[in-house]
């Protein structure tokens, strides 16, 4: 058996490699020659043809005719007219409960005192249709209104069915109106009490007797309110 050097089987090697490579690149010759020349024959079937115009071109659109609002309907305009009600005037409303209490509340004889917090209410009752003037204005616009402090005025009469058969004049100072209504109800109902003595136990029955001590509790030292404490903190 002959062995041969390592220095001689080397160049075959190489030679073989290089011959392979070379094969390869033709390869990829030969197909890019393919695709050229089929590029080629596709792009002579095509035919292009440019034409300019030197006219320009312009486009043309019909005329319509300007809109005009006048095709459309008119709303019409919405106008609001208020209508303020005819109502007495506070010095018409004075001559008024002066002809009907000559000599003044103190000179009547069916009067009543109510109070509730610091408001203190004159209440006197005279035979009529059932009105009702507080400082010589109308109930309900001197209560502005409000339903509840207008029905604390009417319920002792209520309880005895007198809604319509006396007018009530009053004169009233301090507090709010809500306790200015309170006042009037407690005191309209101690001016019935004076009508007749019959009256006291539906009055009674009712809790329209009662005067309502409560009262604001006086704010303390060291607290917001009241009772109100300020936050606490530990530390």
């Amino acid at each position: 058996m002959v062995r041969y050097p390592l220095s001689l089987a080397t160049p075959l090697c190489v030679y073989y490699t290089t011959i392979q490579s070379s094969l390869d690149v033709l390869r990829q010759w030969k197909t890019m020659a393919v695709s050229l020349s089929a590029l080629t024959t596709s792009l002579s079937s095509l035919s292009f043809s440019a034409h300019i115009s030197r006219n320009p071109i312009t486009l043309s659109f019909p005329r319509t005719k300007p809109l005009s609002l006048s095709r459309f309907p008119k709303t019409p305009s919405l106008v609001i007219t208020a209508t303020a009600l005819a109502e007495p005037e506070t010095e018409d409303l004075k001559k008024y409960v002066k002809s009907r209490l000559p000599g003044g509340f103190a000179a009547q004889t069916i009067i009543g005192t109510g109070r509730r917090k610091c408001a203190i209410a004159r209440v006197v009752l005279q035979e009529g249709t059932g009105k009702f003037i507080i400082n010589y204005r109308d109930a309900k616009e001197y209560l502005q209104g409000n339903p509840l402090w207008l029905q604390y005025i009417k319920v002792p009469l209520v309880t005895l069915g007198y809604e319509t058969s006396y007018d009530v004049f009053v004169k009233a100072e301090g507090g709010g109106l809500a306790g200015q209504a309170q006042a009037i109800s407690l005191g309209i109902a101690r001016a019935l009490l004076k009508v007749s003595e019959v009256h006291r136990a539906p009055l009674r029955q009712e809790g329209l007797l009662t005067r309502d001590s409560r009262v604001v509790e006086r704010k303390k030292v060291g607290l917001k309110k009241a009772r109100k404490a300020p936050q606490y903190s530990k530390r």
